[in-house]
């Protein structure tokens, strides 16, 4: 079945959408994006994801070319259109064409480009990598200065990503000053005495939507918090670790450069935390 996609105000199918060789996502990555869930038909965390974009586009300069309820209503259309009960619905804003490559912004009534597109991903909410756990590698931070927006600047992730792919494991986190900032595509946690332990927020790091709600839902279930960095060396002596995001909820690491935590196996604390998520982001589906 062909893909339908939404282009500056149109739906169309995936083969006729187009967008200029001079828009400044293609020529600068000079945009931003996120990345909502979707589980039996509905939308989770919607309004977080909104609130990030909003944020993103701010610290951009760029105005939000729509208000949520016009967002929603492309999600939903979109959802409707392309029959997603499992998936991801991905949007991207950029500073849209400027007729010509130029290091300058373009004049400020330039539209922007807004393009979404659905993903379908039946068994998101059983992903195998939930009972067997990550393994992941740790690699220097390369990125540049502002990991607080969501911009589509994805190059070392993908580079990280690939990386670890080539060392036959599933994820690298990243370490700046010997300390772990987050994964290519993820927050990242210890587990130490039952304690969870995450870096604060900061421009070093995206502030997660997934982590804010899991944080806060942890809280309400009266487990102990501790935002701070921590190292590698720290991170192997852990009892769990695990990290979160958008599209994977909640997955276990059970090896970190070698090391095996919780004799290689996903710890109960992150377990339960995938539970909580899942359960409580369901309620709040829009």
């Amino acid at each position: 079945m062909t893909r339908t996609v939404y282009l500056n105000g149109e739906y169309l199918p995936e083969t006729e959408a187009r967008v200029s060789i001079f828009d400044r996502g293609f020529v600068m990555g000079d945009g931003v994006y996120e990345v909502t869930s979707v589980l039996d038909g509905r939308i989770l965390e919607f309004t977080g994801h909104m609130n990030r974009l909003t944020r993103s586009l701010n610290e951009m300069g760029m105005e939000n070319p729509l208000d949520e309820s016009e967002w929603l209503a492309i999600h939903r259309r979109l959802i409707e259109l392309n029959d997603i009960d499992e998936g991801l619905i991905y949007l991207q804003v950029t500073r849209g064409n400027a007729g010509d490559r130029d290091f300058a912004y373009p004049p400020a009534d330039t539209p922007q480009t807004v393009v979404l597109f659905t993903q379908s991903k039946p068994g998101l909410a059983d992903n195998p990598a939930a009972k067997s756990g990550l393994r992941v590698i740790s690699l220097p931070d390369l990125r540049w200065g502002r990991r607080d927006i969501k911009t589509v600047q994805l190059l070392y992730p993908s580079m990280a990503k690939m990386e670890a792919k080539a060392r036959g494991v599933d994820e690298a986190w990243f370490t700046e000053d010997d300390l772990v900032t987050e994964g290519t595509s993820n927050n990242a946690y210890i587990v130490k005495g039952g304690k969870i332990i995450t870096r604060q927020l900061s421009n070093d790091i995206l502030h997660g939507i997934t982590r804010a709600s899991l944080l806060r839902y942890a809280a309400e279930a009266q487990m102990q918090i501790e935002e701070r960095p921590f190292s590698i060396a720290e991170a192997q002596a852990a009892d769990e670790a695990f990290v979160t995001s958008a599209s994977a909820f909640v997955l276990p690491v059970v090896e970190i450069d070698g090391a095996t935590l919780n004799g290689g196996r996903p710890g109960p604390v992150a377990a339960r935390l995938r539970e909580l998520y899942i359960e409580e982001s369901l309620k709040r589906a829009v």
